[in-house]
């Protein structure tokens, strides 16, 4: 069996990507059930897309118009190929090739890990130089922003010291144990170091 799977992550897509478009491909491929659903970058559930999954056995083909129509990066991509190609499942990605155990199957996929490879590198490129540009600003600090004030910690360590429980102060405050405890740990320190 042929199954199809078409993907948008917008009503309106463009470049050729409406559901409409991909369908007219996928009919013309020969599939004989497709699957299509709207399903933007951040939603994790693809109900259509695990549907087309579960009806998959060896022997039959994946068939999608290209590869980010059924997953969000390459990385992802090549996972699934390869989840796919050990069950004895082709994947035809319509602008790459049909991608099997087979030499050029093979020659096919080590082109997409190529490319997620690259895509790889391009975000980790794009992250350092994200960073770097950001280190030039005035009150850049690395790492995530402080969920609270050293006014919100250093009330909430008064407390404790004023002989409240760890508990009772994570109630009023709303600030983790965890946190508290690893910022008494650092007042103790300082004063030990205060008082050398």
């Amino acid at each position: 069996m042929k199954i199809g799977y078409a993907r948008v992550s917008s009503k309106g897509q463009l470049d050729n990507n409406s559901l409409e478009e991909q369908e007219n491909k996928l009919i013309a491929e020969g599939c004989d059930q497709i699957y299509k659903e709207q399903y933007t970058g951040t939603k994790i559930d693809r109900p259509e897309f695990n549907k087309a999954m579960e009806q998959l056995n060896a022997g039959d083909t994946l068939v999608v118009t290209k590869l980010d129509r059924f997953a969000r990066t390459a990385g992802q991509g090549i996972t699934l190929v390869k989840e796919l190609m050990n069950k004895g499942i082709k994947i035809h990605i319509l602008n790459m090739g049909i991608v099997e155990d087979t030499p050029i199957g093979r020659m096919v996929f080590n082109i997409m890990s190529s490319f997620a490879e690259f895509e790889r590198d391009m975000i980790v490129e794009r992250t350092q130089e994200g960073k770097a540009i950001a280190r030039t600003k005035a009150g850049f600090k690395e790492g995530r922003p402080k969920l609270y004030t050293d006014t919100q910690i250093n009330h909430a360590l008064d407390l404790i010291q004023q002989g409240n429980s760890y508990t009772k102060v994570v109630d009023m405050t709303q600030i983790s144990k965890a946190t508290l405890t690893r910022e008494m740990r650092k007042r103790k320190i300082a004063q030990l170091d205060d008082g050398k």
